[in-house]
């Protein structure tokens, strides 16, 4: 029987659990005096549940990137620069994809190791297209002609409503959170939501409560819609043996002469600092983000890995219908978002207005008031954590 038990908390789909069950298994092969129990939970409670009320009871965390103003305010998990050694932490600096890696910088230190890697990205069906003799949308014009077909899917929860007004925001030439008194201009908010408006009220309305894997199961098993513009992308939907039908990924599409600019997403691996086991929590979470694991053995198992050498492997991407060299100029585009202590509340609330003006339009004007005032709130949290 194994002397040390470590017990993991990630979330509940192929992406997140497999990979990590099949680690576990392997480093306790490697390993036969250690275990490693994963328990898994959705992913509306990923996003939601608090991840300071879970390090008492785990000793890995798998976390959002936004967490990690908490956590240097809280110290409930390892800072990682102060266990691991600088040439593995330059290894992971130098093959981040994107922003992955430095995502979970903060304060001056390393707080999680990016594990998996993700953006809203544009994916298909590229049999519908082919049997239909269509092209598959390049510019904001041919997505609102297809849409007008009704053959338009967009994940449309409050959270993804509130990620994709980041990118309409940037694409009209203004990144939000420059100020400490309003997420945005008023003139460019207002246009933001005036053009999300325009698409958004043109997709089926039962999207409204489909999160990015809902919209992927959607796409993979019917037939009824052929094009997702953005979506948080999911490397399982491109695999063969996984999804009845496959999907293609592809660049986000032409806003005036640039390309749409999504918000990184992904998640990272943490070590609780409550953890009475140290030593073992840290090597795992080192091998399982180390470039050889990530580039191999944990994208074999349904990963979809944040270590560069795993993008551009032949191998993973003759696995993935080429997700990864598909995905890889949107990952490198990607906006980052805040991750001030407090951040978390506004991006569990501002979606809400967001979402309802999606729905059935009205006073956009209104709707950036309610989000600067849910975002004044969320400082109040960064400003006690500097007191301290």
């Amino acid at each position: 029987m194994a002397e040390i038990v470590l017990n993991g908390i990630t979330w509940g789909h192929s992406r997140g659990i497999t990979p990590l069950l099949a680690a576990a298994q392997r480093f306790s092969e490697l390993n036969p005096k250690v275990t490693i129990q994963w328990k898994k939970r959705t992913l509306q409670e990923f996003a939601d549940f608090p991840l300071e009320k879970l390090v008492n009871d785990y000793d890995l965390l798998i976390i959002d990137h936004p967490w990690v103003g908490c956590a240097a305010a809280t110290n409930s998990v390892l800072p990682l620069d102060e266990y691991l050694p600088a040439a593995y932490l330059h290894n992971q600096s130098s093959n981040t994809v994107g922003e992955s890696h430095i995502s979970y910088y903060y304060d001056n230190h390393q707080w999680a190791l990016a594990i998996d890697a993700a953006t809203p990205a544009a994916s298909y069906r590229a049999d519908l297209f082919q049997h239909n003799g269509v092209a598959v949308p390049d510019t904001w014009e041919e997505l609102i002609a297809l849409a007008k077909d009704g053959k338009v899917a967009i994940p449309s929860i409050p959270i993804d409503t509130l990620m994709n007004f980041y990118m309409f925001c940037i694409a009209l030439g203004e990144e939000p959170f420059r100020s400490s008194e309003q997420v945005i201009s008023k003139e460019t908010g207002v246009q933001a939501l005036q053009t999300m408006r325009e698409l958004y009220s043109l997709i089926d309305k039962k999207l409204f409560s489909c999160n990015p894997i809902q919209v992927a199961e959607l796409m993979s098993t019917t037939n009824d819609y052929w094009y997702c513009p953005f979506a948080y992308c999911y490397s399982n939907y491109a695999r063969v043996g996984y999804a009845k039908h496959l999907l293609t990924y592809a660049n986000l599409v032409h806003f005036g002469k640039k390309r749409l600019r999504s918000t990184i997403g992904g998640t990272g691996l943490a070590v609780s600092s409550y953890t009475k086991h140290k030593k073992e929590a840290v090597e795992f979470a080192a091998w399982v983000c180390s470039e050889e694991c990530q580039s191999t053995f944990y994208v074999q198992h349904g990963g979809q890995p944040g270590h560069l050498a795993a993008w551009t492997n032949n191998m993973a991407n003759v696995l993935t219908n080429s997700f990864f060299h598909a995905v890889m100029p949107v990952m490198k585009n990607g906006y980052m978002r805040p991750r001030y202590n407090g951040y978390l509340h506004f991006q569990d609330h501002a979606g809400d207005p967001v979402q309802q003006y999606m729905l059935q339009g009205g006073n956009p004007e209104n709707v950036l008031k309610e989000i600067d005032r849910i975002y004044q709130q969320s400082r109040k949290g960064e400003k006690m954590s500097l007191s301290i």
